[in-house]
């Protein structure tokens, strides 16, 4: 995704182009319908400054959020941005925290409630093997029962343990939790998710689905996990979005 740095910026070149990634997601998930009100969090990692980490400011939609808008903070949610006039919602990157201290390859974190992950989410069984969205993630999905709103850090010890060596976390109840290396990653493992629930709401509503077998699903995976995308996973996806939002409005770049 090509950025611009500003002139005489008070960012690093590494953070103004992870704010400007950012802001763009935020566009994204607004365009396509999946935020909610002014709740719910995409954060990443600052690139060069340990420690520090990107998130919405609590009170702006989506579709408002800039690359300076977007306030930094530390591990616990403290702000960082000392002339950033916006608060954080710290109760709501309670898992947010909970995840990128522990995992050293969570670089970013999307958390909504869409209506299609939410529902998946909510109905005994989960995912299901019955579209081709769904067999990507066969295998690769935790669940966690739920525990009322996750705002309490003694829940965060159970929340890592389910989660286990997955980068996916279906909160029961509740709604996905999705993790990448990098916020492109994050982004194509979120729209393929949505795209798996939405077609498998989709289907049941028509009759009794089509299993797709465990075989089957092991040889989607293997040819599906051999490609090597240019740009790395999201990346060609990520940037033809950011296209489509620009046609909209380029202000998130500021």
């Amino acid at each position: 995704m090509a950025t611009q740095l500003k002139a005489n910026s008070k960012y690093s070149e590494a953070e103004w182009t992870a704010r400007q990634e950012l802001a763009a997601c935020y566009r994204i998930f607004a365009m396509f319908g999946w935020d909610e009100l002014v709740f719910n969090h995409i954060t990443v990692k600052v690139p060069d400054e340990e420690g520090a980490f990107l998130i919405n400011p609590f009170g702006m939609h989506f579709g408002e959020i800039t690359a300076s808008s977007l306030i930094k903070i530390d591990i616990d949610g403290n702000k960082l941005d000392a002339d950033n006039p916006w608060h954080v919602n710290k109760a709501g990157f309670v898992q947010h925290s909970l995840f990128h201290r522990t995992l050293p390859d969570a670089h970013a974190i999307i958390h909504t409630h869409t209506t299609a992950t939410v529902a998946v989410c909510s109905l005994e069984g989960g995912l299901q093997p019955v579209n081709f969205y769904a067999c990507n993630f066969m295998g690769q999905l935790a669940y966690h029962d739920f525990e009322g709103v996750t705002v309490r850090e003694e829940e965060g010890v159970r929340l890592v343990e389910h989660l286990g060596d997955k980068r996916i976390l279906m909160l029961r109840n509740h709604g996905p939790v999705v993790m990448g290396k990098s916020l492109p990653d994050a982004f194509i493992k979120y729209w393929a998710l949505q795209r798996a629930c939405e077609h498998q709401i989709a289907t049941m509503q028509m009759g009794k689905p089509i299993p797709v077998s465990n075989d089957v699903i092991a040889v989607h995976q293997r040819d599906l996990y051999m490609a090597t995308p240019p740009g790395g996973s999201g990346r060609v996806e990520f940037d033809a979005m950011v296209r489509k939002v620009d046609q909209i409005d380029k202000s998130w770049r500021d």
